[in-house]
């Protein structure tokens, strides 16, 4: 009995140290919208599109950036997805989102390779050139893109939504438990020194943020 009791406590080893992590790094650097702190970049993380329009989880993430831009928490926006037909153009249908609810086109960037968390937060280092965001997604997704961004030697605070936890409650519930697999991935990632996918520097996202 007692071997099957090791046998089974064995993997949750790592699930409950990649928990904790992630939220001791967490803790004290997520807000809303009012309590956000102010700075240059917001980094929309994405999540599902429909053809030429958000799924109501991405909707939901674009609505607290809109109001994070009018709140002047943020002077430019970097939307992060997979720009791909498979995934139905993610970062234009973010971009015309938010363009449609008044962020100037000028303020917002795509990047169109951040296929999932860990590359949008290495890219927005090493493609961006960016040492500062402010996050933006559902609350449930936050600690461990914070913890990615910290890890990347990137200060980043969060900003999440719940919204979609009132509107969609199923489906929020499954991206909660989905977190506990994910962040044993992160970890692993950090652990082998994982690559982001490659693009060439640009300077885009600070064009945009000196743009009238």
């Amino acid at each position: 009995m007692r071997v099957v009791a090791a046998a089974l406590a064995v993997p949750l080893v790592p699930v409950l140290a990649s928990l904790i992590h992630v939220h001791v790094v967490a803790s004290g650097r997520v807000f809303d919208v009012e309590t956000a702190p102010a700075g240059d970049v917001l980094l929309v993380l994405g999540a599902k599109a429909h053809p030429g329009r958000p799924s109501g989880f991405l909707r939901a993430r674009l609505d607290r950036t809109v109001e994070l831009y009018r709140a002047g928490k943020g002077k430019a926006v970097l939307v992060s997805g997979a720009n791909t037909k498979a995934s139905n153009y993610e970062t234009e249908v973010m971009r015309d989102y938010l363009v449609e609810h008044g962020v100037p086109a000028n303020k917002v960037v795509q990047d169109v390779a951040g296929f999932d968390t860990f590359d949008s937060c290495a890219r927005a280092r090493d493609v961006f050139g960016l040492r500062r965001v402010t996050i933006v997604s559902q609350a449930y997704h936050l600690p461990r893109a914070l913890a990615t961004c910290r890890a990347l030697g990137i200060e980043a605070a969060g900003v999440g939504d719940r919204t979609a936890a009132v509107n969609w409650p199923w489906l929020y519930w499954r991206g909660e438990l989905r977190e506990v697999l994910a962040n044993v991935k992160m970890e692993l990632d950090l652990l082998r020194g994982a690559k982001a996918t490659f693009s060439e520097p640009t300077d885009a996202v600070q064009v945009a943020l000196t743009a009238d």
